[in-house]
């Protein structure tokens, strides 16, 4: 069986950024996944599920309610390997021109300070797994370690 193609990764060399992993096409139409690296894989440690968890509610808030890009968002959600987040969108884009989405999003999730959405018993199956001190902490450290001044370093996949 083949390797999918974010397994052919480098993960040894990988660093935080925001990287196209892959384009689908469905149609006239194309889905561009991205892969948001918040940390280095295997070098630093994986980020918790509960801030994870507050940062997919509050970053999916974010783009579902995004005045260009709410009709564009396909999803948002953790990697498994707990170092960052895939970001599917519709729409043929490259990880430049996506940049200063990413960086929007990770400024609303550093500054929100009100309740989580859609943390209730109501509205998500584990909502008492949260931690937004920590996401706050998480989008600062993510804004100025990687996305405030992006460099092609962290917008293009190592060879």
């Amino acid at each position: 069986m083949e390797k999918i193609a974010s397994f052919t990764i480098n993960h040894l060399d990988l660093e935080p950024g925001v990287y196209v992993s892959r384009k689908d096409r469905y149609g006239d139409a194309v889905i561009t996944t991205f892969d948001l690296r918040m940390t280095a894989p295997n070098r630093e440690p994986v980020m918790n599920t509960a801030e994870m968890h507050t940062i997919e509610h509050l970053g999916a808030t974010f783009l579902r309610n995004h005045p260009e890009f709410a009709d564009k968002t396909v999803y948002f959600g953790p990697m498994g390997c707990r170092t960052g987040f895939y970001m599917l969108l519709a729409g043929d884009y490259t990880s430049r021109e996506i940049a200063p989405l990413v960086t929007d999003m990770f400024t609303f999730i550093r500054d929100f300070r009100d309740e989580i959405p859609g943390a209730a018993a109501r509205d998500c199956g584990n909502y008492l797994d949260q931690n937004l001190p920590m996401a706050n902490w998480l989008a600062d450290r993510y804004l100025n370690g990687t996305l405030i001044d992006i460099t092609d370093k962290h917008l293009v996949y190592p060879e």
